[in-house]
């Protein structure tokens, strides 16, 4: 009889713990900072941090969380967040971030809904919290984190440092699951209430691991990482949790960080990976075309929370010697599904073919697998042309929102997600997203993505910005209104804006009109909103 050859590996749990003690041990003298507004980087060691951690979750301890206990934070990216960041989950508890660009009404439901236990605060965003302290009852303490120099603690509150000085360090990190919760983060909540996604110290472990990996972001020790995008974002793309693992230096962009602390921050620190929405990258590149920051250190900027023109992704190359790439995921995904890499053969392909394929959101990482499907349900074939809903499933992506059974209808019956994202696949397997579901515009039976007229608008050297919304129209039921920033101190004509689109689109995807608008209204996350656009022009009538 034959020895058994199933199962002789070692049942090693994959949670972050083992990530945590790696920097711990390999890392200890790189260097993890933050900016503080009017004053040097603050600078630490990854043994300072290591110290702190340890130190914070005996304050945990002392505190009263147990496991699987909520931990949240209302706070801007700092090596403090990073503390409880790690602190929370290797306890045993739930980071649970809160987004302070939310409203009052949200953030009162998310709290509530995720039943959190105490809450790490930073001085500056407190007053949201102090606006709605009697209607979270669930929370039994907030602690107050001092974010800029002159910050006031609130009478009555702990402060973070105070409370941390006088902690006793946990001296043995307790045994966990790969499948326990690690942090929850909640969806916008564009309709109906914000959902909440549990992650897994197994999903977020294989996460890090992917965006290691030379194919997709190639996080390495080597990296400079600057953090713009929010920590209360989706693990801001997970980057805080990748970089520890590879012992990459860490900047924190601290409080209400500007276009230009960016630019100065890149430059002196010789940054190499920094990653935030296209809005932001629209700004930068006005502001290093006038001031001349050299920005050439940068090796990688992943974009994404929306499609980036063409033309920005061009100028940072040619420009600024700074590589952007483009991303797609969603908080659902932990976040990343695909990334916009060139494969080895395109390399010989002329400028032109290969801008094209940079322009899309690129094929998806391993690990994550995908799939379009139109209204009929029936899988389209990936040829550049069918267009459908992306459905994903994969080792970071969730099976479920956290109790919220009304959701239950993003989730095939086979186990995928429906993202609610529409997209071609190309033959090599590269997505491009043409809308979300309800940014489409149908006019007269024809499809037309905003994306791609809105990428093409700013395309125009005298545009800032452009969201293009469906507006009603008797005839064609929907007709496209393109809403355009122009660049400052320029002025342009709607006419131009038509005539430039005139030769890359159909003539029924062309925009009914053009208005002016001073900025597109974004979400709390820097996305171009929409709904904004649409209510405000709901009585919109066609000329003609």
């Amino acid at each position: 009889m034959s020895a058994p050859l199933n199962d002789l590996m070692m049942n090693y749990p994959l949670t972050l713990t083992h990530f945590f003690e790696r920097s711990r041990r390999l890392f200890a003298k790189k260097t993890i900072a933050t900016r503080v507004p009017g004053r040097p980087l603050f600078r630490y060691t990854y043994a300072d941090f290591a110290e702190r951690t340890m130190r914070l979750a005996g304050l945990l301890r002392e505190l009263g969380i147990k496991k699987g206990d909520r931990v949240a934070t209302l706070a801007w990216n700092s090596h403090r967040h990073l503390e409880v960041y790690w602190a929370a989950p290797l306890s045993g508890a739930v980071l649970h971030t809160l987004n302070f660009r939310l409203s009052a009404q949200d953030l009162t439901y998310i709290i509530n809904h995720a039943e959190d236990s105490v809450i790490f605060a930073d001085a500056s965003v407190y007053p949201m919290l102090a606006a709605i302290r009697d209607k979270i009852p669930t929370v039994k303490q907030i602690v107050c984190m001092k974010d800029t120099v002159d910050a006031a603690v609130p009478d009555g509150l702990p402060e973070y440092e105070a409370l941390l000085a006088r902690a006793a360090p946990l001296d043995r990190w307790p045994q966990l699951d790969e499948t326990d919760a690690l942090g929850m983060c909640y969806t916008s909540g564009t309709t109906g209430h914000p959902k909440g996604v549990v992650y897994t110290h197994r999903g977020i472990f294989l996460h890090c691991m992917a965006q290691a990996a030379a194919d997709t972001m190639a996080l390495s020790e080597n990296d400079v990482i600057l953090h713009v995008v929010p920590m209360f974002h989706a693990n801001a793309w997970c980057v805080p949790y990748g970089g520890v693992m590879t012992g990459a230096t860490q900047i924190f962009a601290g409080p209400n960080i500007q276009p230009k602390d960016i630019c100065e921050i890149v430059q002196a620190e010789k940054v190499s990976f920094v990653g935030a929405v296209p809005t932001v990258w629209i700004a930068i590149k006005e502001l290093v075309e006038k001031d001349g920051f050299d920005i050439s250190s940068i090796r990688c900027i992943p974009i994404g929370g929306s499609a980036a023109p063409r033309s920005l992704i061009e100028a940072f190359d040619k420009k600024f010697n700074a590589t952007m790439m483009h991303a797609w995921g969603m908080t659902e995904m932990s976040p990343i599904g695909t990334l916009a890499r060139l494969k080895s053969y395109m390399r010989d392909w002329a400028e032109d073919d290969q801008y094209a394929v940079r322009a899309k959101q690129g094929y998806a990482v391993a690990g994550v697998d995908l799939r379009i499907v139109n209204d009929e349900g029936v899988e389209q074939p990936w040829d550049g042309k069918s267009m459908g809903e992306i459905q994903v499933r994969g080792p970071w992506v969730l099976k479920s929102y956290y109790n919220n059974a009304a959701a239950a209808d993003r989730f095939t019956g086979d186990g995928w997600f429906r993202t609610g994202d529409v997209a071609v696949i190309d033959p090599d397997g590269y997505i491009q997203i043409t809308d979300r579901t309800k940014d489409l515009i149908k006019s007269g039976g024809e499809w037309i993505s905003s994306i791609d007229v809105e990428s093409m608008i700013m395309g125009h050297p005298k545009v800032l910005e452009a969201a293009v919304i469906a507006v009603p129209h008797p005839k064609w039921v929907e007709r496209p209104l393109a809403c355009v920033v122009p660049k400052p101190g320029v002025t342009v004509e709607a006419a131009e804006i038509v005539d430039f689109l005139r030769d890359k689109l159909a003539r029924w995807a062309l925009p009914d009109e053009v208005v002016f608008i001073d900025a597109v209204p974004k979400t709390s996350v820097g996305k171009f909103d929409k709904k904004v656009l649409r209510e405000r022009f709901k009585n919109w009538q066609p000329k003609s």
